[in-house]
């Protein structure tokens, strides 16, 4: 093995990102140094890619970015005891501090001290990448690498869709991107009586009925849609809405077609303060409202597992792209085409 390897690098605090040979990292006494296989673009890269007002505040350049990705354990540390060389395996991004009350309490996904793979560390746009131990995520050696490469946004839509009851129940999913509709295969696979996806593009809502949603809504073409979705649930409003896009607007009418009692998943992260009357959306409604970061590690990892060898959920057809990994300019290009949208998720392979 050679002690250089291509890597995606954001070597400049400007728009776009290049192609670079670097040395490979070496992994500490708790570390392990992966191959990477596959690995997927996310919309947080797409952030970084094109250097928006977040990026500029959160990313420190020279970086090397991404964080979803499927490989295979090539070297570790000298205290790593659960993961071994050879081990085919997909990361958790989150990586914990291990010592906070938070983590302490069970709460690893949301520690005090979290850092993040490709946005607070070197991530895995790259031949090779080196992680913490505990954020492996061991797979079976037969799983298909660009299936194991979207696990960690999937796992998002697992722990999102089944932090309420969800069997028999109605549900509104808000954003057709990537996550909402991983969430709408989840809700299917979990029993859900009725799924409404509401998106803005024909190309993904098409998808999202592929993953088993019940009706799909474009909410620039549907006026309107909250009456019809209200009287579709005989007046009352469906059982739970997964607001995924974090657009004030989706939020905003996720409550009002939310019923009485109902659960509010809030996943989507707004760009800016959200206006919302409090009291007739919460209070007055008697809502749930349950915030969603990330994973829970690792119960969201074992129940995404068994949901995935059930082959109740398939995630095939979110994967609308497979790209040789030098071509990620086109991946970049593809997710920000807005104009002409026609891609979900897109996994470069190395």
């Amino acid at each position: 093995m050679s002690n250089k390897m291509k890597a995606i690098m954001k070597r400049e605090p400007k728009m776009g990102a290049e192609l670079v040979v670097v040395d490979i990292p070496e992994p500490s006494d708790s570390e392990v140094l992966v191959k990477v296989i596959a690995t997927s673009i996310c919309g947080t890269d797409a952030h970084i890619y094109k250097w928006d007002r977040w990026s500029q505040s959160r990313i420190k350049t020279p970086m090397i970015f991404g964080h979803e990705f499927a490989g295979e354990v090539v070297k570790i540390g000298r205290n790593v005891r659960g993961v071994k060389v050879g081990d085919f395996i997909s990361a958790e991004s989150h990586i914990p501090c291990g010592y906070c009350k938070v983590c302490r309490n069970g709460q690893m996904h949301i520690c005090t001290n979290l850092k993040i793979l490709g946005v607070d560390t070197q991530g895995c746009f790259a031949e090779y990448v080196v992680i913490p131990e505990i954020c492996a995520w061991k797979n079976n050696k037969d799983m298909p690498p660009h299936i194991a490469a979207v696990q960690e946004p999937l796992g998002n839509a697992v722990y999102a869709t089944l932090s309420s009851e969800i069997t028999g129940r109605s549900v509104a999913i808000f954003g057709d991107g990537p996550a909402g509709l991983f969430s709408t295969g989840v809700a299917r696979a979990a029993g859900a009586s009725m799924i409404f996806l509401l998106g803005t593009y024909e190309f993904n809502l098409n998808i999202g009925k592929k993953m088993g949603a019940s009706r799909t809504i474009n909410v620039l073409q549907e006026v309107e849609y909250i009456n019809k979705i209200i009287e579709e649930t005989e007046g009352d409003g469906v059982d739970v809405v997964l607001e995924m896009s974090g657009a004030e607007k989706a939020i905003n009418e996720g409550f009002k077609v939310l019923r009485k009692g109902g659960t509010f998943v809030a996943f989507g992260i707004p760009s800016d303060e959200v206006k919302l009357n409090f009291a007739e959306a919460l209070i007055f409604k008697g809502a749930n409202v349950i915030g969603i970061n990330g994973r829970e590690m690792f119960r969201t990892w074992v129940k995404m597992k068994e949901l995935l060898n059930s082959k109740k959920l398939d995630p095939e057809p979110v994967i609308t792209h497979q790209i040789p990994f030098e071509k990620f300019n086109e991946g970049f290009e593809l997710m920000l085409d807005t104009k002409d949208h026609k891609a979900a998720k897109i996994v470069m392979r190395l």
